[in-house]
């Protein structure tokens, strides 16, 4: 039985029946408690500005509890109340008007006034405006200078209604952002939910490692934990060697591709979404002859094609592919490309940053793979790791911190390193369980249930849960409700918001009860979107 939802979300208001509620709202505030307008029969107030306003709102449900207006085409309601308003702003000034606070009686007072203002401050910085002006009511004069707004000019409105003009700039806009982030914190005290790819949440364990006291790289403890870790990923992986740098995942395919330039002929990189085709820009980057095989996003390449390639291209010399293509959650068939690879004598690398701690992983026989100390491995971010097959020695064509040879022969510190973040991660290793299998399942089930589209079949991660949203739910303002209830879902990147998709990374130290607790909250949200959806189709 699915419940009523009672959390209050913050969003564009973009249907029919929120309009009607701002008219019916804007009537209680502006005309029955401050009286600006004249009553009317129909208790209902469109504001001249209509056609122009952007209304942020606040839903309790279905019912707009709460809403503000904002726009930026001139003139200005101030305009018609202040002569001259630009003497009054700076020259470099784009502004917009900010207008119609609202809010029902029996919710002020509490979150729905930051939450409302927080919205609006994201919407403000999003769109480029670097300045809002407001007719602020003297009732609250204090609070808006307290949020950074600043008073202009002679008092506005009517003996009954009257305004003080202020206006806010975009560096006060950046600080109220982070006001309002910290007051949302504090009334909510709710609990939060850590769905992203990064960071990722830790361990106890984990977090006091890295807050114990920094020590030099040339320390004798330094080296020796270094020497554990190595040695604790090689046994995780069954690789043969690994180099460890202080950097990302982007530096370690970096390092990569540094190590296929000392390498003669051709390579082949596979692609069928965004990391593949960041695989083929760093290639590009370094200069290396390559040939590719690219998909549309999800499609599967197939043993056959990659075959075909290699036949018809003998010059190849090594394949780059990524292991799970995060974009998706797509997993390449990694034993059947070593398999492949061995027949034709190919060197085969792998960019396995989403795979390691995810997914059982045999890397006996892969030339190079990268993967970072975040993500699976359940550390900080910081470190960029690349195993190796075989010993390699320095490279003068090389950069010295792309150097992989380089980082074998000093024990992988040639430079300075980071005690905190070897010590981290050497505490995640010892808590290393890849199995996310189980948990997927009861994930994608708990979507698929309440008709929300999921990416899933025997060839996805099960790290990583991409789901598909009609086009009447943009990701975008789902993933901002969710945020605003606590829980981070990936889906402010371009290629996930292009799509209209979100993901929910399983990754990091966190018990399968509480994220259980957490996906109810998604499942909620879209339930709450889809009702939505439904009234505005019978609507229309």
């Amino acid at each position: 039985m699915v419940k009523e939802s009672y959390f209050v979300i913050y969003k564009i208001a973009d249907l029919e029946e929120e309009l009607e509620q701002i008219y019916r709202l804007n009537y209680e505030t502006f005309v029955e408690e401050i009286p600006q307008h004249e009553k009317n029969s129909d208790h209902r107030l469109v504001d001249r500005f209509d056609d122009k306003n952007t209304y942020v709102i606040a839903k309790r449900g279905k019912e707009v509890i709460g809403m503000i207006s904002v726009h930026n085409q001139r003139p200005f309601s101030l305009d018609q109340k202040l002569d001259n308003v630009d003497d009054y702003l700076p020259v470099s000034a784009t502004p917009c008007e900010i207008r119609l606070l609202a809010i029902k009686k029996q919710y002020r007072g509490g979150r729905i006034f930051y939450g409302l203002c927080e919205t609006l401050v994201d919407y403000c910085l999003e769109k480029g405006f670097n300045m809002a002006v407001i007719s602020g009511t003297l009732r609250q004069t204090k609070l808006y200078k307290h949020l950074g707004f600043k008073a202009f000019g002679p008092l506005v409105g009517t003996e009954e209604a009257p305004y003080q003009p202020m206006y806010l700039t975009k560096k006060n806009f950046e600080r109220a952002s982070k006001l309002f982030e910290r007051m949302l914190r504090k009334e909510a005290r709710q609990e939060n939910y850590n769905f992203l790819p990064g960071p990722v949440e830790v361990s106890d364990a984990v977090k006091k490692a890295w807050s114990d006291k920094a020590i030099s790289h040339r320390a004798k403890d330094v080296h020796k934990v270094m020497e554990e870790v190595q040695q604790q990923l090689c046994d995780v992986t069954n690789a043969n060697y690994v180099e460890i740098a202080v950097g990302t995942g982007t530096l370690a395919n970096d390092m990569i591709a540094a190590q296929l330039t000392t390498l003669p002929g051709a390579g082949l990189i596979l692609s069928n979404g965004e990391f593949g085709e960041r695989l083929m820009d760093q290639a590009v980057r370094f200069g290396l002859t390559f040939q590719s095989i690219s998909k549309s996003w999800s499609v599967p390449i197939t043993l056959e094609e990659i075959k075909r390639t290699l036949v018809e291209h003998p010059e190849i010399e090594w394949l780059w592919t990524v292991h799970c293509e995060t974009s998706t959650g797509y997993v390449y068939p990694l034993e059947d490309l070593k398999q492949l690879c061995n027949q034709y004598g190919v060197r085969l690398c792998i960019d396995a940053c989403s795979t390691v701690g995810v997914l059982p992983l045999h890397l006996e026989s892969v030339y190079l793979a990268s993967t970072v100390s975040g993500k699976g491995i359940g550390s900080y971010p910081g470190l960029a790791i690349v195993f190796h097959h075989e010993k390699l020695f320095p490279q003068n064509s090389i950069p010295s911190y792309l150097d992989l040879g380089r980082y074998q022969t000093s024990d992988s510190i040639p430079f300075t390193h980071s005690s905190n973040s070897l010590f981290a991660m050497q505490a995640a290793l010892q808590q290393f369980c890849p199995d996310k299998t189980k948990l997927f399942r009861d994930i994608s089930n708990a979507f698929q249930s309440v008709g929300m589209q999921v990416l899933t079949g025997e060839n996805y991660s099960p790290g990583i849960v991409t789901v598909c949203l009609p086009p009447e739910i943009r990701s975008r303002q789902f993933g901002d409700v969710l945020k605003q209830k606590g829980v981070q879902v990936s889906y402010e990147s371009s290629y996930l918001l292009n799509h209209n998709w979100f993901q929910v990374a399983i990754m990091g130290q966190q018990q399968a009860s509480h994220i259980m607790k957490g996906i109810e909250i998604i499942v909620e949200v879209y339930q709450q979107f889809a009702r939505e959806k439904e009234i505005h189709s019978c609507e229309n």
